[in-house]
């Protein structure tokens, strides 16, 4: 599990094709510190198993289903990606759940400076993902924990404050980029609830809420 606080920049220094996927070898001296073999690591959302450790660099397998899901299978040497490590027990939650299952991939529309450091980054989004966004929710756009400030069909919109435009990748992004999008499993888990007692015909309500144990 993860926080969507990006902790460093990685850059991709080589890409191994494989039979099934392929490898990736990123220079990131600060998350390669403490990585032990097999732990989990975000890389731009996508939760990858850390191996081939070095001091200042580890690889990390892809599957082929990651890369048609997301935004890996576009990557090159010399790429810059976000990296987060697994959240410990101890550390504090700064963000929000973010579990580096991407949900599918969105395009950037337009990422505007707003004043003072800021900036207002605009994504198009799948149809499908529509129904996990609300206003003031929470959406993870290539790992970063965001706060959804303007919903509508197919877009949404997102505040991105001066730290987090400057120590994630979104300093380099254009419009037409493609971003991994990953929704708030919370929102997954109401929707499902919601769709179950729709089909029962039942009336959901604070008591039947208990009864399931929310």
């Amino acid at each position: 599990m993860f926080t969507g606080i990006i902790e460093e920049i990685g850059i991709i220094e080589t890409i191994e094709p494989r039979q099934a996927g392929a490898r990736l070898r990123l220079r990131a001296p600060l998350v390669a510190s403490d990585l032990a073999e097999g732990d989990s690591i975000s890389v731009s959302g996508v939760c990858l198993t850390a191996v081939e450790l070095k001091p200042d660099s580890f690889a990390a397998d892809v599957s082929p289903e990651t890369l048609k899901r997301s935004t890996l299978g576009a990557l090159r040497p010399g790429s810059a990606v976000n990296l987060e490590r697994a959240l410990k027990p101890s550390s504090r939650m700064g963000g929000h759940i973010v579990q580096g299952h991407v949900d599918g991939a969105g395009s950037i529309e337009s990422i505007d400076h707003s004043g003072g450091g800021d900036w207002w980054l605009t994504v198009r989004v799948p149809d499908a993902l529509d129904p996990y966004f609300v206003f003031k929710g929470s959406i993870a756009i290539d790992g970063i924990s965001l706060t959804l400030a303007q919903v509508e069909p197919g877009r949404v919109s997102v505040a991105v404050i001066p730290h987090t435009y400057q120590n994630t990748t979104l300093k380099s992004r254009r419009p037409g980029d493609a971003v991994n999008i990953e929704t708030d499993v919370l929102a997954k888990y109401v929707e499902k609830l919601l769709r179950a007692f729709n089909l029962k015909g039942d009336p959901l309500t604070v008591e039947r809420l208990r009864e399931q144990g929310w």
